[in-house]
């Protein structure tokens, strides 16, 4: 053991001691101000563990022990800043933690991709907020602050310190493969207000909010985990719409901000240059132009969007050129850190400048009280994660996300004791809402219908259904990451539009796939509910239930009927 500063076990109530933290209100001022405990830490460093405190390494439990003692060594031997974490299990994660945080000299920065929580890479076993589109839709912007709270309560108690989110790319592209789902939005206002909120509440709470993916990912048709997406726009319309949330939340004190893997011809020139790696972009745009002072972060440098063109370890210095604080999962650290100190020695890099953003991650480090670093409690973990505040915020936010088109009409119509069918597409057998509305009724049929069902399997149904005073069309979409279209036959959707003049039809899907049933508009009472959780489904139940009044808008333009704002 090599640890340096003291170890001592903390509960819930005593996380750590952020009362230092949340004095500290300007976290960019902050961060750029000598302090003793840091000259005194970056005075221990040799000149490659400087170095290496601008990497973050890779960590899993959920691959085996071989896995996590294989980054325990490298945590050892480089002395890294900090951590990624990935897929695994909360009480195996605290004890991982434990252990690296003793094999380092320094502190390690614990980061973590939770845009929707913990639940985002420990879905069994944690809890998970609405999606970031679903916020999009909520009126009460306080209710968002109030998640940012409970989402820095969970990183605490967990262990951890700094979370990649809030997204503030604008979803103007309805068929992005990477971003959708995951933004607030396409009209940057709301996005930028939506986003305040998050990192604000996250701040508040004590963690560090990053946001991303700066210029913006959000008007791509390629996925950069894969590939090298280009953004042809002119510079004139990047500034005007894709930079719009991040200059405004700038100004707002953003802490951190992660710069994508996009080429960007209007911005740099330069042929298959990314701009995570693109000194004019992050130091000329971010940097001077826009005059930001926080830490920047770059995407994970595994990705293919910036290792296709720069392999073997050159991204990694172009990354520390560019001007980056934060290096996000090198393919090879060690390599990384002597390519970096031989750059140095070159003349490619000034070691002012490194020493600089050392002092930097350093200065967060002290910002979050890991001065007085002390080990987490695995004790009552579960339950902690799993408390009841959470569980009903998540209610709350469900339920102002709930949209509904065109009108009210037949929710206000709706009767519990009336004939009804319940026409559930894309389910084989019942769900949180199906019971609900089972529990509920007196008098109801349900029917569950394959996506690809034939039209001679749907005759019957729809013969059924229409003897009904009463139907509910419910269109889900199973899939844990909801596309912007739904896999239906063409009979289904026959059968959407055959029915929706009669129907209550609710999709717990991504709004754009609305887009693919032609004739649902005439339906006069369309519910939204964004994804297909058991949270969503509750709130879409209790507003047909006339339990919740619905007061979501829609946060993008789907087609010409249905646009953004729209919402009863």
């Amino acid at each position: 053991m090599i640890k340096k500063f003291a170890l001592a076990v903390v509960t819930l109530a005593s996380t750590i001691s952020f009362s230092q933290a949340q004095d500290k209100k300007d976290f960019v001022q902050y961060i750029n101000t000598p302090h003793t405990w840091v000259d005194s830490v970056f005075n221990t460093l040799t000149p490659k563990e400087r170095i290496a405190q601008l990497f973050l390494v890779r960590a899993h439990t959920n691959l085996g022990q071989r896995y996590i003692d294989s980054v325990a060594q490298v945590v050892h031997d480089e002395q890294l800043g900090g951590l990624v974490v990935f897929q695994g299990g909360p009480e195996r994660h605290v004890a991982m933690f434990n252990n690296y945080q003793q094999l380092s000299k320094v502190p390690l920065l614990i980061t973590f991709d939770g845009e929707w929580g913990l639940g985002m890479r420990l879905p069994d076993s944690t809890l998970s907020y609405p999606y970031q589109m679903t916020l999009g839709a909520i009126q009460n912007d306080q209710l968002i602050h109030q998640m940012g709270q409970e989402v820095a309560k969970d990183f605490h108690r967990i262990g951890m310190h700094f979370n990649f989110a809030p997204v503030v790319d604008i979803n103007n592209n309805p068929k992005n493969p990477v971003i959708g789902f995951r933004s607030f939005g396409d009209n940057k206002e709301n996005v930028a207000r939506k986003a305040k909120a998050y990192m604000d509440g996250m701040m508040d709470g004590g963690i560090i909010s990053s946001l991303k993916h700066f210029p913006g990912h959000g008007d791509t048709d390629v996925d950069s985990h894969h590939d090298l997406p280009q953004l042809t726009f002119s510079k004139e319309r990047l500034e005007d719409l894709e930079m719009f949330p991040f200059k405004a939340l700038i100004k707002d004190g953003a802490p951190a901000i992660m710069v994508a893997h996009m080429n960007i011809p209007s911005l740099d020139p330069t042929p298959n240059i990314p701009s995570s790696i693109s000194k004019p972009i992050v130091t000329g745009i971010l940097r001077d132009q826009l005059g930001f002072r926080g830490l920047i972060v770059t995407d994970a440098m595994d990705m293919n969007g910036v290792k296709k063109f720069f392999p073997n370890g050159e991204a990694d210095v172009m990354a520390i050129i560019a001007g980056h604080d934060l290096l996000e999962v090198s393919e090879n650290s060690k390599r990384a850190i002597d390519l970096v100190l031989k750059a140095i020695q070159e003349g490619r890099i000034n070691q002012a400048d490194v020493d600089a953003r050392v002092k930097k991650v350093l200065a967060s480090k002290l910002w979050l009280g890991l001065d007085q670093y002390k080990a987490v409690n695995p004790q009552n973990l579960y339950a902690e994660l799993n408390r009841p505040s959470a569980k009903q915020l998540i209610d709350q936010l469900s339920e102002a996300s709930v949209t509904v088109l065109k009108s009210t009409a037949k929710i206000k119509a709706f009767k519990p004791s009336e004939k009804t069918a319940i026409l559930n597409i894309g389910l084989q057998a019942p769900s949180t809402f199906q019971n609900i509305m089972a529990t509920a009724l007196s008098n109801e049929t349900q029917y569950y219908i394959a996506a690809d069902a034939t039209e001679a399997e749907l005759a019957p149904i729809i013969k059924e259904a229409k003897k009904n005073k009463q139907i509910i069309l419910a269109i889900h979409d199973t899939r844990s990451r909801p596309r912007p279209e739904v896999a239906a036959s063409d009979a289904v959707k026959s059968l959407v539009k055959k029915l929706a003049k009669k129907s209550i039809v609710t999709f717990f899907t991504n709004p754009y796939a609305i887009d693919g049933f032609a004739g649902v508009q005439k339906s006069k009472t369309i519910i939204v509910a964004y994804q297909n959780d058991d949270f969503m489904q509750r709130a879409v139940a209790q507003t047909i239930l006339g339990q919740n009044i619905p007061s979501g808008k829609l946060p993008v333009t789907i087609n010409k009927y249905f646009r953004y704002g729209d919402g009863k």
